[in-house]
C-alpha cells in the first residue's frame, strides 16, 4: 500500500485529500524505522501495544488489515475495504463532486500499484 498512498499524496497534494494511516505494529521503535523505510510522509497513528487490538481499531471496528477508510469533508463513510480500483474510483468521484477533476489513471500512479504488488503491500 504504500507506493500507492505515496502516488496519491504527490498527486494530490493541491487538492482537499489526506491520508490518515493507523499503525498495528506493538513496537514503537519499529513503527518509526518502517516510516522511515518505506518513506511515509502522511500523519499515521500508533494504535498501542494491544497492536490489531488497539483502541483506534477497536473504535472503527477494524477487522483485517489494511482497511481503509474514505471519508467525505463531513465525515460520511464512502469507502470501507481493503483496497482495489474502488479506492481511486470513490477519491475521483468525491473530489469531482467539489468540483477538483483529477485523473489517477497516469502512468506514475501505474507504477506505484506495481510496486505496491512487488512490495506486498
Amino acid at each position: 500500500m504504500y507506493p500507492h498512498e505515496r502516488s496519491l499524496v504527490k498527486q494530490l497534494a493541491d487538492k482537499p485529500f489526506a491520508i490518515i494511516g493507523v499503525n498495528s505494529d506493538k513496537d514503537l521503535d519499529s513503527i518509526r524505522s518502517t516510516v522511515k523505510e518505506k518513506n511515509i510522509s502522511w500523519r499515521s497513528f500508533w494504535n498501542g501495544e494491544e497492536g490489531t487490538s488497539g483502541p483506534i481499531s477497536t473504535a472503527w471496528n477494524v477487522k483485517g488489515w489494511p482497511t481503509i477508510y474514505i471519508l467525505d469533508a463531513e465525515g460520511r463513510i464512502h469507502y470501507k475495504g481493503h483496497g482495489g480500483p474502488e479506492i481511486d474510483e470513490t477519491i475521483v468521484k468525491l473530489l469531482g463532486e467539489m468540483g477538483h477533476e483529477v485523473d489517477l489513471s497516469g502512468d506514475d500512479h501505474e507504477e506505484e500499484k506495481k510496486a505496491d504488488e512487488a512490495e506486498g503491500a
